[in-house]
């Protein structure tokens, strides 16, 4: 690892009889710039430097205290200073670029904003920092902002991701190297996943089925691993929140604590929340005006508990952490995603806006992984273990449909998924010119299922795949990645009978009882290869990308055996045994320019889909149900995004960004129209102004966030089409030192939906059935760390 140049001329100030103040500044060794965000520590004392690099420490009571000064991309030093016999002097760091300590093995590396540069795969580092200042009510709504990525919105609680316009299992999202496996496929199925802790994300933009295989065709969000805590540390955070549209009231605790080679973390997360609050006073589904209460979108409410603890271990060559996990939700669905049948229901669904009455569902997801890292000295091994089990449950009122006779309770669904990962890779130099990577995926599935209503059937599904790729160096600005991918996959559905009896014309006219078949057991195997290559040029501040891939998706069991009714969708769903995989084919560009009052990026896309799979109306009923069938067509797709940032004066930053795509089907029963969900032209405008620091609020910071979206009016129908619309988001943050001798708390503000608007999300699930998106909120937060 690289040294630190430790330039110090030691600072104390007595404030009073036995009372220090510890002054100093953080600076970059080579550019002498000042570091923002570096962390000063010691025994009860805690501060970060600000955007000039300064820092104080105040009311230290020792004449010797020793300190501690890191920040991300830097190594870190432990200075010991006498107070008394320095006094009036101050704190110089300058901090040099370390190499990456990977696992606490020093290894000659880079930066990851560097290693980022290098590589010609389009992606965004999404920092802890971002996070904290954008967290919304769930995962993937905080990650919204980011240009490229939206979401399908289920209620206030729930999302699921989207990126370039596609989603469901076309984007993978992985979690310490696993991938999260649930019931993904379905449009009312949000993430089980933990948003409060999480340090590091990166979004794969575009194919990354080289990586990590089918599910990944349109990117990935992948949840990094946090950052190893320093030797002998404690840490912890409480995190507490309060939102006004939906009476959401959240608390999280968070710990962390190492000695020398053990660590370990644990977090619990609690959050309880009523109807959310729409700007319309009635809704108007199937011709059917629903009037809401107090403009509260009836039966919303839900409730969440999430647990985790990990165990670590960090030698010279090797690191370890063991995860164990719990998500557990209960959210209602509107009452009216479930048909017309609320016209009927004795439920009083206004007695409570906190209440959870039916139709509603039980959500828990179960997981231990283990990742671990072994230095050779010569080869990197890194294996990843895991094991899912995740349980659905979707409670209806049980109503008789067609000749299906009354349920004998509410248990509409159940799906149980268990999911075996196992992920294995090897990375290696050769000559210094070549970093290879080798590795393999196996990931086994069974998924079985319970309850009265029936879409999808019980399956076993096995894949496993292998690749290789080579990141030469063609000189220290010039990158080439290439490399190659094989993958094979079996999936086995099983065979349903209706549990009643229905009504069938014989062939010679007559009627006799039938105990329908929905699905049968049948065997399918798929294989692929797949393959991308890249160039990465670093041109002093600007980057230079391009990147053209071939990835793959298998088709899940509701794509190829689903035969039931989806009464959130309100329609008949029929698979199809005979598709193919999902072979696409995309070009990807990105330029990036940084300076250090500008930036400038654009990242353009060309994608062409083989044979994409999606869900298409027919003109055939079932018992008033209209059918719809899994079909496939060839889709040209091109699109891109645009974003630039200024600091025009001191402390103000203004930002704008800019995204689109174009989906065209140019084969198939649906030839000339777009694909479902895809999103409309939108652009976010920002300006942020830095307060200076007054009373306790410390680097006090106010933020404005316009969103211009265009109307979408390229649909596939029976979709509707959404107007355009404008929206106003304000927040302010600020950090506040209220307790002395320990790190400040974390306030944030925000005000969503300024002014009331009443607009409609064309990749909102609820969109469908004329629910606009939430009204106005004001949302308090604070993060409260300590040692």
């Amino acid at each position: 690892m690289l040294s630190i140049c430790l330039f110090i001329s030691i600072c104390s100030t007595a404030t009073a009889q036995n009372s220090f103040k510890i002054k100093g500044s953080v600076l970059d060794a080579n550019t002498l710039k000042p570091i923002e965000g570096a962390n000063i520590t010691g025994n009860n004392l805690f501060a970060v430097s600000s955007s000039t690099g300064e820092f104080i420490i105040n009311n230290n009571k020792k004449q010797t205290s020793s300190i501690t000064i890191s920040h991300v991309g830097y190594a870190s030093e432990t200075v010991s200073i006498n107070l008394k016999n320095n006094a009036n002097k101050h704190i110089k760091v300058l901090l040099k670029e370390s190499s990456t300590v990977l696992n606490e093995v020093a290894v000659t590396g880079k930066t990851k904003r560097r290693k980022a540069k290098e590589s010609p795969i389009v992606t965004h580092t999404v920092s802890k920092e971002f996070l904290d200042k954008n967290r919304e009510n769930s995962l993937m709504q905080t990650l919204s902002k980011i240009p490229g990525v939206s979401t399908i919105n289920i209620g206030s609680g729930q999302s699921k991701p989207v990126i370039r316009g596609l989603g469901f299992n076309r984007v993978a999202v992985v979690q310490n190297g696993i991938k999260h496996e649930a019931q993904q496929w379905g449009n009312d199925h949000g993430l089980e996943i933990d948003q409060q802790g999480i340090e590091n994300i990166q979004i794969i933009k575009g194919p990354a089925s080289l990586l990590f295989g089918s599910d990944a065709i349109a990117g990935v969000v992948n949840i990094q691993p946090n950052k190893i805590p320093l030797q002998n540390s404690f840490n912890g955070e409480l995190n507490i929140l309060g939102e006004s549209n939906n009476d959401l009231l959240g608390v999280s605790v968070g710990l962390t604590s190492r000695k020398e080679k053990w660590f370990y973390r644990t977090r619990l997360t609690y959050r309880d929340y009523g109807d959310y609050k729409v700007p319309t006073s009635k809704i108007n589904y199937e011709n059917y005006i629903f009037e809401l209460h107090n403009s509260n979108l009836r039966n919303t409410a839900g409730r969440e508990a999430n647990a985790s603890v990990s165990i670590g271990y960090v030698a010279d060559n090797i690191k370890t952490e063991t995860l164990f996990s719990n998500v557990n939700a209960k959210n209602g669905f509107f009452a009216n995603a479930h048909g017309l049948e609320v016209r009927t229901s004795k439920i009083d669904y206004d007695t409570s806006n906190r209440d959870i009455d039916l139709p509603y569902h039980k959500v828990n997801h179960f997981r231990v992984s283990n990742n671990t890292t072994v230095n050779t000295g010569e080869h990197i091994l890194h294996f990843d273990l895991g094991f899912q089990n995740n349980k659905r449950e979707e409670h209806s009122e049980p109503i008789p449909h067609g000749y299906m006779p009354k349920p004998p309770n509410t248990k509409e669904r159940v799906f149980t998924k268990n999911t075996y990962t196992l992920n294995a890779r090897d990375a290696f130099n050769i000559h210094n010119k070549h970093h290879m990577v080798m590795g393999v995926n196996m990931e086994l599935q069974n998924n079985t299922i319970d309850g009265w209503g029936f879409l999808i059937p019980e399956y076993n599904r096995f894949t496993v795949g292998a690749f290789g790729y080579d990141q030469f160096k063609i000189n220290s600005n010039l990158h080439l990645l290439a490399g190659a991918r094989y993958d094979y996959g079996i999936i086995d559905t099983k065979a349903y009978y209706d549990w009643f009896p229905s009504t069938v014309k014989n062939n010679d006219g007559s009627t006799s009882q039938e105990y329908l078949q929905r699905s049968k057991n049948k065997s399918l195997n798929f294989n692929n290869l797949s393959a991308s290559v890249g160039l990465s040029y670093i041109n002093n501040n600007t980057t230079y990308k391009i990147n053209l891939g071939k990835s793959f998706r298998m088709p899940l069991a509701n794509e190829l055996a689903s035969d039931g009714v989806n009464y959130h969708m309100y329609r008949f769903e029929k698979g199809n045994l005979d598709l193919k995989p999902e072979v696409a084919y995309q070009l990807d560009l990105d330029i990036n320019h940084t300076k250090k009052q500008f930036s400038l990026g654009i990242s353009p896309f060309i994608n062409l889909f083989d044979n994409y799979i999606y869900l298409n109306p027919t003109s055939n009923y079932f018992e008033t149900l209209q059918i719809y069938e899994y079909t496939q067509s060839k889709v040209f797709r091109f699109g891109g995004e645009f974003n630039a940032s200024t600091t025009v004066i001191k402390n103000v930053t203004l930002s704008a960004s800019a995204e689109y795509v174009y989906s065209r089907q140019t084969s198939g029963l649906k030839k000339d129209f777009t694909l479902p969900f895809s999103p409309p032209l939108s652009g976010l405008f920002s300006a942020s102004y830095q307060f200076k620091d007054f009373s306790f609020f410390k680097r006090p910071l106010i933020s404005a966030d316009y969103i211009i979206t265009a109307a979408q009016e390229e649909i596939v129908p029976p979709e509707q089409t959404t107007d355009g619309y404008n929206v106003l988001h304000m927040s302010f943050t600020s950090k506040m030192n209220i307790f002395k001798n320990s790190a400040p708390v974390d306030l944030r503000l925000k005000l969503n939906n300024v002014f009331n608007t009443k607009y409609y999300n064309h990749t909102s699930f609820y969109r469908l059935i004329d629910v606009p998106e939430a009204g106005r909120n004001i949302s308090v937060s604070l993060t409260i760390p300590f040692k």
